[in-house]
């Protein structure tokens, strides 16, 4: 059991799927940081201020506070200025993402365009066809 698991751990995708895991980890915190630390202000500036993570109906009556931390610990309260922040995100992730897709696209392209084409070798037998053949010939 031992020796399978080494064998699954080895391979390369399973490798290639925790890398990915750890910078996609690592990237969603820098897209959050870019969100929260710069589109967000600047689209509060553009909109008079407005700030998407304090915007929440209360779902009790309790619940008085005008910021949303405090509002949570009062009672219940529906965070839908936070959804928005967090579906800007994904927005901003996935262009982001399709970006760098289209890049490595275009990468790959140019790669195979640049790459002189080199005719295949032909089969072993009709190799030895064509030597039967030019020594028939020449007879």
């Amino acid at each position: 059991m031992l020796k399978e698991f080494q064998e699954f751990i080895s391979k390369g995708n399973v490798m290639d799927l925790a890398v990915g895991v750890i910078i996609g980890a690592a990237f969603g915190k820098i897209v959050d940081s870019l969100v929260n630390d710069v589109i967000m202000p600047i689209v509060g500036a553009i909109f008079g201020g407005l700030d998407f993570n304090n915007y929440f109906l209360p779902l009790s009556s309790a619940v008085t506070a005008p910021a949303l931390a405090a509002a949570r610990e009062q009672g219940a309260v529906l965070a839908y200025g936070s959804f928005v922040t967090v579906v800007l995100n994904f927005i901003i992730l996935a262009f982001i993402i399709f970006l760098m897709v289209k890049a490595v696209n275009n990468m790959r392209r140019r790669v195979v365009a640049e790459k002189p084409v080199t005719p295949a070798a032909p089969p072993a037998d009709v190799a030895l066809l064509t030597e039967i053949r030019d020594l028939l010939a020449k007879r």
